[in-house]
């Protein structure tokens, strides 16, 4: 019988995209213990994934780019999270960045043709960075502190962003600053210089090795052209699909742990090992319920996107929902799998503790519940009867 983790790979080129990803996994998870303690940001992770190919998945094939589709970068993003949930969750912010720039083209040309071939040629990554701490998550519509004044030849930004995953590495990255003159906020591309600082600031439960920092500008200069207007096709944000995709990664990590402790465990009282026992069977066929109900939603959300392409910001009740069920699924998994193995898991030699507290963070990651909630129950009171 095969692997559950295989389950959703539909073609040979899939397999072999897979099969790469499983071994940075492999090798990310054995570096995942010391990131976690250490509170470090990976940087040999992501040369890895660098000389792997990986940054280039969601980029377009006329610039060197593999041009993946929503289903194979959730495929993906699963598979990179079974070995470390925190790079995953990294890279996967600018995988999906790069899915969506692709599919909306809210960039000018040029500055995205610019992205695309350092992307491809050099392994460059972007992010935006629009939470601060005044203003909370920007999904919720507060207003950024960030401001950008005009100047003759374009904009001074002055700011602090949190929650700036990839901080570390980055050269490049997209805030949100408020126009005072103009009385609305904007998107601009910053390239990184002396007016650009990292404080180190990130230091959390879990998810501990995504460099998620605060970033400070002091007043920096930004050409004219870098403003980003923000228009373009509306795609649903299918994108944001590398978050739960990520967290059934970590979860699927997590019931494949205790399944391998259940099936060689055997306490000295018993003739076999606990996974004949009904009890333990019954937590494993719970464990599985939440699982394949979670992976489910996220494949048939991730294949309708990628097909309905006219039909995709009317996907967003589905996308939230498959994102609701599969962060909240995953954790039930992850509680369940530490049942099993019982007091060990709480051990810091086991990797089943990290899990518990890395998947948690799916909670805060978008769209949060509350706003899952909020859309599902616009979607159903806005239907015709």
């Amino acid at each position: 019988m095969g692997r559950l983790i295989d389950q959703y790979i539909r073609s040979a080129a899939e397999k072999e995209h897979a099969e790469k990803a499983g071994e940075l996994a492999a090798r990310f998870a054995k570096r995942a213990n010391i990131h976690d303690r250490e509170g470090s940001f990976p940087h040999e992770n992501f040369a890895d994934l660098r000389d792997a190919g990986y940054l280039k998945l969601t980029v377009p094939k006329k610039y060197g780019g593999d041009e993946i589709s929503l289903h194979e970068l959730v495929l993906l993003q699963e598979r990179l999270a079974y070995g470390d949930g925190s790079t995953a969750l990294a890279v996967g912010w600018h995988l999906g960045q790069m899915l969506h720039l692709r599919t909306t083209r809210k960039w000018p040309e040029a500055l995205f043709d610019e992205l695309c071939l350092a992307v491809a040629a050099k392994g460059a990554m972007i992010n935006t960075f629009a939470s601060e701490a005044a203003s909370g998550s920007p999904s919720r519509g507060g207003r950024p502190e960030t401001t950008a004044v005009r100047t003759e030849a374009g904009w001074i930004i002055t700011g602090r962003k949190t929650f700036s995953t990839l901080a570390p590495i980055l050269d490049r990255f997209v805030v949100t600053a408020y126009i005072p003159e103009e009385k609305c906020a904007a998107d601009f591309l910053v390239y990184k210089n002396d007016r650009v600082s990292m404080i180190e600031t990130w230091n959390t439960i879990g998810m501990r090795g995504t460099g998620s920092h605060d970033v400070v500008m002091s007043e920096v200069f930004v050409p004219d052209e870098h403003r980003l207007s923000g228009k373009g096709t509306d795609d649903g944000g299918g994108w944001l699909l590398h978050i739960p995709a990520c967290y059934i990664g970590i979860a699927m990590a997590a019931r494949d742990y205790a399944i391998s402790f259940a099936q060689t465990y055997r306490p000295n009282h018993l003739q076999g090992p606990i996974a004949e026992l009904a009890t333990v069977q019954q937590s494993i066929g719970q464990m599985e319920i939440e699982l394949r109900t979670a992976r489910s939603l996220v494949y048939e959300a991730a294949g309708r996107w990628d097909r309905e392409i006219e039909q995709r910001p009317s996907l967003r009740p589905e996308l939230g929902l498959a994102k609701f069920v599969a962060t909240n699924n995953a954790i039930k998994v992850v509680d369940m799998a530490m049942r099993i193995v019982g007091g060990a898991s709480l051990s810091r030699n086991l990797p089943l503790e990290r899990y518990y507290r890395d998947v948690r963070a799916g909670l805060h990651n978008p769209p949060m519940d509350n706003m899952v909630l909020q859309t599902l129950a616009s979607s159903a009171l806005g239907e015709k009867r």
